[in-house]
């Protein structure tokens, strides 16, 4: 088995709205590499819920889920509390949903593909990409 990517909620957007360099990524590792953290389905059904265009982008999330493996919350709560007391011990404290990602890509082993490299590096042992090309 290869590399085990997590997708970050903002990777998943981009690749709803059909980001090309994030399309051909995950065509490239392959979907049964990808997976999303559960609090990640939380923040798209919520973005979905506050878009002009709620039905259609519920049903490109719930269509977004369908192709790949959901990562329960319960996997990386430990590893949560564990970052959370070390960044909060330095004055480094980042969002709790952020957070949550990172230390469910951290507790199962999963590169955690994210535009938000600058905070979730602050996690330790966290391997990152950035799959997103900004000019």
């Amino acid at each position: 088995m290869g590399t085990q990517y997590l997708l970050d909620s903002n990777i998943c957007i981009h690749f709803m709205k059909g980001r090309a360099e994030v399309v051909d990524a995950i065509r490239k590792v392959g979907w049964s590499n990808c997976h999303i953290a559960e609090i990640s389905v939380a923040e798209l059904l919520f973005g979905a819920e506050c878009s002009a265009n709620r039905d259609k982008n519920t049903e490109l999330v719930e269509a977004f889920m369908q192709n790949v493996h959901i990562v329960p919350f319960s996997v990386g709560i430990r590893e949560f509390c564990k970052q959370k007391a070390q960044l909060r011990a330095k004055g480094e404290l980042i969002e709790d949903t952020d957070l949550f990602i990172g230390a469910a890509a951290i507790a199962s082993g999963y590169t955690l593909v994210t535009e938000n490299v600058k905070h979730l590096s602050r996690l330790k042992g966290i391997q990152l990409e950035n799959w997103i090309k900004r000019p």
